[in-house]
């Protein structure tokens, strides 16, 4: 006789549910994942989340216990749940659209595709397949970010600046500025709300390989708002901030403490939580990171 399914019962199946997992692209990014998956946060929603393997253009066998598998095994194997895609940019929407077609969960480094038009319709694709399509962002997870975020609240904004340094971007992978460097303007989202674009310029001196964008912004209330993004040769990787208050100007990073938790495994429980329902708003989609 069967038993009948009591919400009780309902809660012991989800505190049981495991979700079949496979990493796809091993650079940085995916070697971290994969060790995050192999090695769960103990009593955190990772522990959900099992590694069934890894898939990579090139042959690798195994890495340390995790197996390669191919691509079509991934996309059609009931035992793959979910997907973390790790590749390079250009990649991203094309390889989203197969896991999500395949009726399959996503976990995608940001920026999930290199134009606004194919952002949205991924969201929709995930909406109407009823899947998790999460976009890691995890500059918003580092202690440097919480810190500047505690600092922020509650100021009133007079100006600001963000301005970022980094090498050389090969811009058929990575895409174009504002998308390649989408983890900044997110930064400026979710500390000053929705912003509109008033202008928008790029200089390029092709000979020297250098490219800066500037973005000019304005918030809701009016205030100005400046995103740089600039890159060349032996350029080294650094923001700087320059956000005036009418209490005062913000100029250095506060200092902020070691986390005790990676990024990628924080970014992994929160992909997870989705997964077992703990997000009400799984696929809340931050679209307005593609206006600029």
């Amino acid at each position: 006789m069967d038993l009948p399914h009591t919400p009780l019962l309902k809660a012991a199946e989800e505190i049981n549910k495991m979700f079949g997992t496979v990493v796809v692209g091993v650079g940085i990014a995916g070697l971290a994942r994969i060790r995050d998956l192999m090695n769960p946060m103990p009593s955190s929603p990772s522990e959900h989340l099992k590694l069934f393997g890894f898939v990579s253009r090139r042959s690798f066998g195994n890495i340390n216990e995790a197996k390669q598998i191919s691509l079509e095994d991934a996309l059609t194997s009931k035992e793959v749940h979910a997907a973390f895609i790790s590749t390079e940019n250009r990649s991203h929407e094309e390889t989203i659209r197969m896991f999500l077609e395949a009726g399959k969960h996503v976990l995608v480094e940001y920026p999930m595709a290199l134009s606004a038009k194919a952002a949205h319709e991924l969201w929709e694709m995930a909406e109407q397949k009823d899947r998790v399509l999460h976009v890691e962002h995890i500059e918003l997870l580092t202690e440097e970010y919480k810190q500047l975020k505690k600092e922020v609240t509650g100021k009133d904004l007079v100006k600001g600046t963000l301005h970022f340094t980094g090498s050389v971007l090969d811009e058929n992978k990575a895409g174009f500025p504002a998308f390649s460097g989408i983890a900044r303007l997110t930064w400026l989202i979710d500390l000053f709300g929705d912003l509109t674009v008033t202008s928008a310029t790029r200089v390029m001196q092709k000979d020297k390989n250098y490219s800066r964008m500037t973005v000019h912004f304005e918030t809701t209330n009016k205030k100005p708002l400046t995103w740089i993004e600039e890159r060349g040769p032996g350029m080294r990787r650094e923001k700087k901030i320059n956000f005036c208050f009418t209490s005062g100007c913000l100029e250095d990073f506060p200092q902020a403490p070691r986390s005790a938790v990676g990024l990628f495994m924080q970014d992994q429980n929160l992909f997870a939580k989705k997964l077992l329902g703990q997000n009400i708003d799984k696929n809340r989609a931050q679209l307005q990171l593609f206006r600029a």
